[in-house]
């Protein structure tokens, strides 16, 4: 007895001994999510524009870049250049005042979609003038307390209309939804409120251009904090806008991840990250426009020497258009805010660029806020009756990105198309943020045992992409020298000891089993309190926890198609919980996997999670623009899924097609 349990020892020591020398390479992978993210990020930030050289360069890049804002924004079924519906502008009230009158209105910018607003007015006006556009940043009374600034834009000649976002204001709505709600399926919806805030200032415009009061060939934009971000994205998009001054608005992706300012950043102040832009890339699609970035040297949100590298990167663009002086940085002292030297450069770039006159700042002049000068909300309100019935802005989340409903398929044919174009959009829409070039694997065998039944265990890491290496326990039902199926199993972040084991145990049917723990999961997880920062950061880097999941596990199934004794053609793929998310969509985006078996899968991937960020992280860039979960197993026909208990209602759909196909519908375990 005593020899048997010195040899097991030994042995287990031997092994261990093994696994050492085996994983003694060197590796450079932190395996740190933090490290990860800013990896990626700065490899953002380093790269925006690097291959512009020549005016011909950009200009050759240029639309497909201005189209690819337009997409992130959420603007792509908007009629930038059609017919767009009417503004029904209803005024509520006037108020005169010294020199200037502010006419109190509501426009209609979509149908049932209603923007509060004043608009400033020098009196006697002879002949258009320039119009200003002034976007609210982050407080609650908008345009009451921001009304120094269209008021001295008023006195300085210029007619200035006062937007309040759709956040707050007199009717409130969201912002936060990512931020403070849960609502992580905006992402997988590609809906950002700032694409709200641009559609509404856009609209903005088009009420400016329409008063005999303006001249609608000179017009300019900006704001402060959301209304400097907002101005970023005015003037990148719409022509119409001739010079723009954004204060305390933007900095670079590297300098938001790495020092954490986005965990303060509202939801608005980066797109739906699709293509993996950055400000910089904002910023040339607004070159050679006059633009004045204005930014405080000890901002909370946005570092000083990150806007510098902005203003750099971009005044390169603008010096290929022979345009260098038409970019300016001013920085002032202070944190998050105005500062008079910033205001007073405003008034001064606007005259200079709109009027066409050369006044100093000082000449120009700072805004009045004293007491005296200033109006209470209830005389501001625009609102006086209420709000309209059909106002949508509380709900505007729901419905500004059109999403497709389930497609009619008949026959093998529609079914085949409709994988192929879902397919495709997902390539470039969702997880086309990760390399085109993947990492060798640089496999290692970290340990190696023939204890406990069957034929042994090895458990490799490998190279799922620069930066990150993750490991895969194998356990052989077969010896290696013949070719037999796997069944690889995802384990859950928030499993008990032998769950997975457990699972397998019910399924496996004598085939090797691959225990995998992917990003977040295992010895790859992170603390849950961080779960809230890297679904947000992930997301401004153009990922998702859970694409980066389906890119692990679909490296791991290339992985296991090299080993001995695995045959290539038969894995299959066994997953629980929120993790069938991720089996559904590498099975679909892998093609060659035999089966999938799934228990308890998600019904949907437009569900809100906790407001913390903790427990499952289901969201995939855009993918709702495409499919849903309950629509993949139709997809990966004539491969088999089948269900562990009950299916979920949904999936319905899926055995709908079946039906149709005249094929067997799904199976139950």
């Amino acid at each position: 007895m005593k020899t048997s349990v010195i040899l097991i020892a030994f042995s287990v020591f031997m092994n261990f001994l093994i696994g050492c020398s085996c994983g003694k390479q060197e590796t450079s992978e932190s395996n740190n999510i933090r490290d990860y993210l800013i990896q990626k990020a700065t490899e953002i930030s380093d790269n925006s524009l690097s291959e512009i050289n020549t005016l011909g360069d950009w200009q050759n890049i240029r639309d497909r870049r201005y189209n690819e804002l337009v997409e992130m924004m959420g603007l792509s079924d908007m009629p930038l250049n059609g017919n767009r519906s009417a503004l029904n502008v209803k005024v509520t009230g006037i108020i005169q005042e010294n020199g200037y009158h502010i006419e109190k209105l509501y426009y209609e910018s979509l149908p049932g979609l209603y923007v509060r607003a004043n608009l400033y007015v020098p009196d006697n006006i002879k002949e258009p003038r320039p119009g200003i556009l002034y976007v609210c940043g982050h407080s609650g009374t908008q345009k009451v307390h921001y009304q120094a600034h269209p008021r001295k834009f008023a006195q300085l000649g210029f007619v200035c209309l006062i937007i309040e976002t759709i956040q707050f204001g007199e009717v409130q709505g969201e912002h936060w939804g990512c931020y403070a709600r849960g609502w992580f399926n905006w992402y997988s919806r590609g809906y950002n409120p700032a694409g709200v805030e641009l559609w509404n200032a856009i609209r903005g415009l088009d009420l400016l251009s329409s008063r005999d009061e303006v001249d609608p060939e000179k017009l300019g934009v900006t704001g402060i904090s959301g209304g400097g971000s907002q101005s970023w994205y005015i003037a990148a998009i719409d022509p119409r806008i001739k010079a723009v001054a954004p204060v305390c608005g933007a900095s670079t992706l590297k300098a938001q991840i790495t020092s954490r300012t986005i965990d303060g950043h509202c939801d608005c102040m980066m797109p739906i990250n699709t293509y993996c832009q950055d400000f910089m890339d904002i910023g040339a699609l607004i070159a050679p426009k006059p633009l004045l970035i204005c930014q405080a040297d000890r901002d909370g949100l946005n570092m000083i020497e990150s806007v510098r590298e902005l203003y750099n990167d971009i005044r390169k663009i603008y010096t290929l258009y022979k345009a260098p002086n038409n970019i300016g940085l001013v920085e002032t002292p202070g944190g998050h805010s105005y500062h008079q030297i910033s205001r007073e450069q405003i008034f001064s770039f606007f005259i200079k660029n709109l009027m066409e006159k050369q006044v100093s700042p000082e000449e120009a002049g700072d805004i009045d806020t004293s007491k005296e000068s200033l109006l209470t909300a209830d005389e501001l309100k625009v609102y006086v009756d209420g709000a309209p019935v059909d106002d949508r802005t509380t709900t505007i989340q729901d419905s500004f990105v059109k999403l497709p409903v389930a497609p009619d398929i008949s026959n093998e044919t529609e079914l085949f198309a409709f994988r192929d174009s879902v397919k495709k959009f997902l390539r470039i829409k969702t997880f086309g943020a990760f390399p085109e070039e993947k990492s060798q694997f640089n496999q290692l065998l970290e340990f190696r045992s023939l204890d406990g039944g069957n034929f042994g265990e090895e458990i490799f890491s490998f190279m799922s992409e620069k930066g990150w290496r993750i490991k895969v326990d194998i356990h052989y039902a077969h010896k290696t020298d013949s070719m037999n199926p796997l069944v690889i199993v995802l384990r859950n972040y928030d499993e008990q000891r032998w769950e997975s084991e457990s699972y397998a145990d019910d399924i496996s049917k004598g085939s090797n089993i691959a225990f995998l723990e992917v990003r977040g999961v295992g010895e790859f997880g992170w603390a849950p309190e961080l779960q809230w920062h890297v679904r947000r950061a992930s997301a401004w880097i153009g990922r998702t926890v859970a694409s980066m999941r389906v890119y692990d596990l679909l490296r791991c199934i290339e992985f296991c198609r090299t080993l001995p004794g695995v045959d290539p053609d038969k894995i299959t793929i066994a997953a629980r919980n929120e993790m069938s998310v991720v089996a559904l969509y590498a099975a679909l985006m892998d093609g060659k996997c035999e089966s999938l078996i799934l228990k308890n899968p998600p019904e949907t991937q437009d569900q809100a999670s906790d407001p913390s960020g903790k427990g499952s992280a289901i969201e995939m860039l855009n993918c709702l623009q495409i499919t849903d979960v309950y629509q993949i197993p139709a997809l990966l026909f004539p491969k088999k899924t089948s269900f562990v208990g009950s299916i979920p209602p949904s999936y319905r759909w899926s055995e709908k097609i079946f039906e149709k196909l005249g094929k067997e519908p799904f199976c139950t375990r």
